[in-house]
């Protein structure tokens, strides 16, 4: 062959751009009745990579570089599949058909009244115990590009927990060139029904298993009202201003600040912090900032993006110690904080707050986005 062609053909395989995201999967472990449960991991050129489990469509493990590099897993959660299976905490799940309470676990709809398993003090939380944090879901596809993505899908049935409708449900993760982790949680229905999806993850950005907890985290939320709630964590209706309190996270404040503050009604009945904050931005047809969360050691930081109307903050009030996670740490208070893009908690029994009605052709979608950088020094 002619120089010139080598040449030529050289110059042509240097323009085939590199696949900029990787996704590859493997057998992460088995189910009590044999059921395989597969782990997809996303990998960015940039040093970030997310693992998802097919067992709750869960965000398994996020690693983020910190300023100088080093690479840490920046989520909470149980190190292998018999933890997620033994004691379900919803850690790093997709959470549906409804995420948060719902009181009494009763709503109605059209004049018709559904009952809901109650499994959080008589109220139905985050799918009342048989929710899609506890199913196994189906891997449609994974693909390496541009943009690395994985698609699961999973059906519910009409009555599934209670709710009314066949449920279409499809939750897609994609992972960019620059580190941006988009979640999309796609669904339809063929009876009117009520739907709120979210991802239940909770982060300390200093490192899971770090010796600062993610009380020491710094937390900005542009939401100027938050829905305070009743001893049952039920939202009472109020739409309450945030300036002057504890619930202030406006300006950017350490999380600790306020969240031993006994005179607070609202932090006594959440032990902390365990409230939906209503969003400035409102619902948004594009994902906007919800939450942005630094360490500043480190100078890792995740700002939380969502199309969706409201945020509801966790400081890990219940672990309790009792819970051991990645690497045998032991989860304590505040070791994670969840940070969960939703519609407001309660809502089918609030006709003023944001509708979670979901119609036949008329699907649903919320998209949230977890974007990961550093601070310089």
């Amino acid at each position: 062959m002619a120089a010139a062609s080598v040449s030529a053909l050289a110059l042509s395989f240097s323009a085939i751009p590199a696949l900029a995201a990787d996704a590859t999967q493997a057998v992460a472990g088995k189910l009590s009745d044999g059921t395989e449960v597969r782990a997809i991991t996303l990998t960015a050129g940039n040093g970030v990579s997310a693992t998802i489990l097919t067992y709750g469509a869960t965000l398994w493990k996020l690693m983020v570089p910190d300023r100088d590099g080093k690479v840490a897993d920046v989520l909470l959660a149980y190190g292998d599949v018999a933890g997620f299976e033994a004691k379900p905490n919803f850690w790093g799940a997709t959470i549906g058909r409804y995420g948060n309470r719902i009181a009494g676990g009763k709503f109605t709809l059209d004049g018709k009244t559904y009952q809901l398993p109650q499994n959080d003090h008589g109220q139905s939380l985050h799918g009342g115990g048989k929710g899609f944090d506890v199913q196994n879901w189906k891997v449609d596809s994974v693909k390496s590009g541009k943009v690395a993505t994985a698609v699961l899908s999973l059906v519910s049935p009409d009555g599934d927990a209670g709710y009314p409708g066949t449920v279409k449900t499809k939750v897609t993760y994609s992972l960019d060139e620059a580190g941006n982790l988009q979640i999309t949680f796609d669904a339809t229905t063929d009876k009117p029904t009520v739907l709120n999806m979210t991802n239940h993850a909770i982060f300390n950005m200093a490192g899971e298993g770090s010796e600062r907890d993610a009380t020491t985290n710094i937390l900005t939320i542009p939401a100027s009202r938050y829905t305070p709630v009743d001893a049952n964590l039920i939202p009472t209706g109020e739409l309450r201003p945030v300036a002057g309190g504890p619930f202030d996270f406006t300006k950017p404040k350490q999380v600790a600040i306020g969240i031993r503050d006994g005179k607070d009604q609202q932090i006594v009945y959440g032990r902390g912090f365990d409230h939906n904050f209503a969003l400035d931005k409102g619902q948004t047809k594009a994902p906007e900032l919800a939450a942005r969360l630094e360490d500043p050691v480190s100078g890792r930081v995740l700002e939380l993006l969502t199309t969706e109307p409201g945020v509801q903050f966790y400081s890990g009030n219940f672990l309790d110690g009792t819970f051991i996670g990645k690497e045998g740490h032991l989860y304590r208070m505040g070791d994670g904080i969840a940070l969960e893009p939703q519609k407001f908690p309660d809502s089918p029994n609030h006709p003023d707050f944001p509708s979670t009605r979901v119609d036949p052709g008329k699907p649903y979608r919320h998209v949230m986005i977890y974007r990961v950088t550093t601070t310089s020094r």
